[in-house]
């Protein structure tokens, strides 16, 4: 837990998927820093891959904050919020990241990564082609990982889920929102 826990009264974010793996590590990133905060799913489309490629990954991550602004129009919501999971190798080598975009009441936007996993070069196809949550079902012979912990709880022996990814994404994009001015 971080020193200092911001008072409000009651945070109202939207979250613009159902998935609850990822609703559930945005509530921990959120109360890292917040108190009394409601985090709400509502799905909505992020117009990109089913698997993410690349600049995919923040471009879905954006157009569901955007889409999900226009389905709801309630005044009173402090953030809009999404995540998106999917593949990149703009570092040189193919890994899965997660990428998060934040944008409060006011249109004020902050964008975030978690860690990233590592991807065999033999399995990058098969995962562009389908989806990784299919890739890790069929081989760690599961059903829906990515409603539960995740494929890397697997590869990790449980030592980071897809909670922590999702919650390591969102914290990062907090950064812009937690300082007070300083980073702006």
């Amino acid at each position: 837990m971080y020193d200092t826990i911001l008072v409000v009264n009651k945070m109202k974010v939207l979250i613009a998927t159902k998935n609850p793996t990822k609703i559930e590590g945005a509530k921990r990133a959120f109360s890292n820093f917040f108190n009394n905060v409601e985090i709400v799913g509502v799905p909505a489309n992020s117009d990109v891959s089913e698997e993410p490629v690349n600049e995919e990954l923040l471009q879905g991550a954006k157009n569901r904050v955007e889409n999900l602004k226009s389905i709801v129009r309630d005044t009173d919501i402090d953030f809009f919020i999404a995540v998106e999971s999917g593949i990149t190798n703009q570092l040189g080598a193919w890994q899965i990241i997660n990428m998060a975009v934040i944008e409060d009441k006011n249109g004020k936007q902050s964008i975030g990564s978690s860690a990233g996993f590592p991807v065999p070069d033999e399995l990058v196809d098969e995962i562009i082609e389908e989806d990784l949550g299919t890739v890790m079902d069929k081989i760690f012979n599961e059903d829906e990982l990515r409603s539960k912990a995740g494929g890397v709880s697997l590869l990790t022996k449980g030592v980071i889920s897809r909670y922590d990814l999702t919650e390591q994404a969102f914290i990062m994009a907090l950064t812009r929102f937690i300082n007070g001015g300083v980073w702006e």
